[in-house]
């Protein structure tokens, strides 16, 4: 509503005289007064804002520890470099320096605020440098997401460059395909760790790495009987535990056991990796896994590997965004998987 209208409104009240009540016996009403209460702008506190020239003026002289030689290094006089200083002190409402030692020497409350100026502009450092595309060895962080029914063993053997590292924070997601597409393509995430390739069109710029490819093979807790006779026609009467029927591996497995006639005894159909390898523990039936889920069962002797399926492999991938400023991280991993970032396929 605009100032002209809330007039109106007032003047008309006036003429009717209910709007405002009758003013008092002694002195007289100001109008004045009113339209000023309607037309004042409200007052607004300022929000204080940190001065960035002060605090780099704070810095020098804090690594210095003598003002006249900072002033030099900033090319400004020493009495207008200790009135930027007075100034930063007075906003923060606390001396950064003790000045009744013959040198400067630095509060607690100096310390602080050296420690976040360190950080302010080693950041604005890192940030040119990223522009520049020059490396920088800041405490980065990597973001991985990884589809909820792939190996743990798989996930954390491609990640564990990067755990040895002191200089990252890695984050780890889990969910479905298509919500962790979405956090790629919004750059929550840096890369994402699939069972499969990711099909790319016209609106994603998505590259597919293979970056591991392991054999698969039945494996039985030690308790579990196996009937004798040749694979695989002795899995006729062998509880199996297996993947989903929209499983690759399942499918492969599948053709191989009807070309030999088998009518395979299902136990369990089960799409997550992680149930598999507590399935196979459990001795619920002979489970049919690549052998990275369970190694280390299988380092123990819980399971035991009863027979390695010819020709069949279980493939993993990195599904990465084209980006114009990625994560340096990822292709250090995928080059450490064996895989050319560029091509998106795994070296010879």
């Amino acid at each position: 509503m605009s100032w002209f209208c809330v007039l109106f409104f007032v003047s008309v009240r006036f003429s009717r005289g209910s709007f405002i009540p009758r003013p008092p016996t002694q002195g007289v009403f100001d109008k004045q007064k009113l339209f000023v209460l309607f037309s004042e702008t409200p007052q607004v506190t300022p929000v204080p804002q940190l001065n960035y020239h002060h605090l780099r003026y704070f810095r020098v002289i804090a690594q210095e520890r003598n003002l006249t030689r900072a002033a030099r290094l900033l090319n400004v006089s020493a009495s207008a470099l200790s009135t930027q200083l007075r100034t930063l002190e007075s906003q923060l409402g606390r001396p950064l320096f003790d000045r009744t030692q013959k040198s400067l020497q630095l509060t607690e409350a100096g310390i602080l605020a050296l420690q976040y100026a360190e950080t302010i502009f080693r950041a604005g450092d890192e940030l040119l440098d990223t522009f520049a595309g020059k490396p920088n060895q800041r405490s980065s962080v990597l973001r991985v997401g990884a589809m909820a029914t792939l190996s743990r063993n798989f996930q954390l053997d491609f990640i564990r460059p990067a755990f040895a590292s002191h200089n990252v924070e890695v984050v780890l997601r889990s969910g479905d395909l298509p919500e962790l597409l979405e956090l790629l393509e919004r750059y929550e995430i840096d890369i994402l760790l699939s069972t499969g390739p990711v099909r790319r069109d016209g609106h994603r710029r998505i590259a597919s790495h293979l970056i591991a490819e392991y054999p698969v093979s039945l494996v039985a807790a030690p308790q579990l009987k196996i009937p004798t006779g040749r694979f695989p026609a002795n899995l006729r009467h062998l509880p199996l535990v297996l993947p989903s029927p929209q499983s690759g591996m399942r499918e492969a497995f599948d053709a191989m056991l009807a070309a030999a006639g088998v009518q395979p005894l299902v136990a369990a159909e089960v799409d997550d990796m992680a149930m598999l390898r507590l399935l196979a523990r459990e001795g619920v039936g002979a489970t049919l896994v690549p052998p990275v889920v369970v190694k280390d069962e299988l380092l123990e002797g819980r399971v035991r590997e009863i027979w390695r399926v010819p020709g069949l492999n279980k493939p993993f991938f990195a599904i990465t965004l084209q980006r114009q400023f990625p994560n340096p991280w990822v292709s250090q991993l995928l080059q450490q998987s064996g895989v050319s970032p560029s091509r998106g396929q795994k070296s010879s």
